[in-house]
């Protein structure tokens, strides 16, 4: 699920924005991303609850959203989240409480969706960890759909469909040679256009951050942490740039 276009995390910590704005971009950011709290609460060890301790936690999080304050250093959903949701299990486990299904805002299944648990956790690494995985899967699968949607409203979202893998890693030359065979394209033909989806694809990325960044350094540290994530899809492969 994409970040709205009218949602922006920066007019929540600047004061731009009412109460119920405020509330209506905290539910919009938290059904954008509910998987990496999830993944986080699993890798805690809490299997059999996460899924109540989770919708436990947005509805907390959303009703109370009017005392979010504008603290530089909270510029950024993401880190605001994950601190978030480690107070919420610290506060629960303190105070013994049980937790029960509850709150009108419901948020999908985490299985529904593109993202899944088992592409983005191990047991070897930590729940950190696997949060900021599960953040830069959502990240890019929002992207992905965006620009899907983009094809679709051109008419390609046929060839889309059929590129979509090649643009997520560098594609092996003899696939490269199949697929441009299969959609009688020449090869320098199909990689100009993996390399214009591409460039598309890491706009729709900044865009889909930008949501969540409150100034422009901010934005510019989630690109680079999302980099270091999403390494093969935030560069150009060296062979997939079209030849002049």
């Amino acid at each position: 699920m994409s970040v709205p276009d009218t949602v922006q995390w920066s007019a929540v910590l600047r004061g731009q924005a009412a109460t119920g704005e405020v509330q209506a971009t905290l539910e919009a950011l938290c059904r954008a991303y509910r998987a990496p709290v999830l993944a986080y609460i699993r890798h805690r060890g809490y299997r059999a609850d996460a899924e109540d301790l989770t919708q436990a936690f947005f509805t907390r999080f959303i009703e109370h959203g009017h005392q979010v304050g504008a603290d530089a250093t909270q510029g950024r959903f993401r880190a605001f989240l994950l601190t978030a949701v480690k107070r919420f299990l610290l506060n629960t486990e303190e105070e013994g409480r049980t937790i029960k299904r509850g709150g009108k805002v419901r948020f999908e299944s985490f299985e529904a969706g593109r993202v899944r648990l088992d592409n983005v956790a191990s047991d070897a690494e930590t729940p950190e960890r696997v949060f900021e995985r599960a953040w830069a899967m959502t990240v890019l699968e929002a992207a992905l759909g965006r620009l899907r949607e983009e094809a679709l409203a051109a008419g390609k979202g046929e060839v889309f469909d059929q590129l979509r893998d090649f643009l997520l890693e560098a594609p092996d030359k003899a696939d490269y040679a199949e697929l441009a065979k299969a959609l009688r394209l020449r090869r320098n033909t199909l990689a100009v256009a993996v390399h214009r989806l591409r460039q598309r694809l890491r706009e729709l990325i900044r865009t889909e951050l930008a949501a969540t960044a409150a100034s422009g350094g901010d934005l510019e540290r989630e690109v680079d942490e999302l980099r270091a994530a999403l390494g093969p899809v935030m560069h150009e492969p060296p062979d997939a740039s079209p030849r002049a």
